[in-house]
């Protein structure tokens, strides 16, 4: 080796020597990226506000807003045809939102068999609704025991219900689960990940969500998570189910919740949501008095700042 070539090899060797270093300080520290925003239609209509009850009015809404999202509450479609979904589909494309959550109803909490059936049936055909509209994630429950008057008899009774006569919760665990069991197959062919919401029922507790999550053992069956409906101790219940979820949604309540109102710390959500590695939706779910077309606004910006990411 002549003279030039080991001096030109000894000084690359000592530039790749003190690479690594130099490129240790030069790599930024991780980001964690905002999370998008979206908000439900149940926002605008709230099962009351019937000239806001419309889901493309609620689209143009939702875009003049400026939204990246939209969720789809299934009660509020006018028709499940499927030429209805595909405008429905095709409105929310043209104005720049992701239809990106189906929200339904159905329960299994009852010990006739051919109800449940029925319930089965029922959310079946709405994941091929959601599949339909392009909507990776849809919102489903384990019902209720049936045992309140009404709803509002419920949320007098903090979300918790009586068993009916003759049963108790293990009944309720066994067909909810054996139900799921008969779904979740139709949720994997649609490529419709399924979210167990803390709803009421067996969901009224973190612990009652996983023990159906964790006994399915799916990637399709995971967990719809709603801020608004621990009503006592919510970030720590929040946070045992924060690693299973694939949808957030947030409530809030402008001018007063409508059955309650929950002071929640959206930082402090944000926080728990980002140290589970959360990187999906925000999915607002307006519950105030006040007019959603005044009050929708103010919760996307209280959002977009709890969640805009480090």
């Amino acid at each position: 080796m002549n003279r030039r070539r080991f001096l030109a090899t000894g000084a690359l060797a000592g530039a790749t020597t003190a690479l690594p270093a130099q490129a240790q300080e030069s790599i930024p520290k991780p980001v964690y990226p905002a999370n998008r925003i979206g908000v439900s239609s149940y926002s605008f209509w709230g099962f009351q506000r019937e000239h806001l009850k419309d889901i493309p009015t609620c689209l143009d809404h939702a875009a003049r807003m400026g939204f990246d999202g939209f969720e789809v509450l299934q009660r509020q479609l006018a028709s499940t045809d499927n030429a209805e979904l595909q405008k429905i589909k095709r409105h929310a494309f043209l104005l720049g939102l992701d239809l990106m959550g189906y929200s339904t109803h159905q329960g299994f909490l009852s010990p006739n068999k051919a109800k449940r059936e029925a319930q089965i049936k029922l959310t079946t055909d709405c994941i091929e609704q959601a599949y339909a509209l392009g909507i990776p994630t849809m919102r489903v429950n384990s019902g209720t025991w049936g045992t309140s008057k009404d709803f509002d008899d419920l949320m007098a009774k903090r979300g918790v219900e009586q068993p009916l006569e003759g049963h108790t919760e293990e009944d309720a665990y066994k067909w909810v689960i054996e139900s799921y069991q008969k779904i979740v197959p139709v949720a994997k062919k649609c490529g419709v990940t399924l979210g167990l919401e803390n709803h009421w029922g067996l969901g009224v507790t973190p612990e009652g969500v996983k023990r159906v999550v964790d006994t399915i053992d799916s990637k399709w069956l995971r967990v719809t998570l709603d801020t608004g409906n621990f009503l006592e101790d919510p970030y720590d219940r929040l946070s045992k189910l924060a690693q299973d979820t694939v949808l957030l949604q947030a409530k809030t309540y402008f001018g007063g919740g409508v059955w309650y109102t929950l002071d929640l710390d959206y930082p402090r959500i944000a926080k728990i949501m980002r140290d589970a590695n959360y990187k999906g939706y925000v999915s607002l779910e307006f519950e105030g008095k006040e007019d959603p077309l005044t009050a929708i606004p103010k919760s996307l910006d209280l959002l977009r700042k709890a969640f805009a990411g480090s």
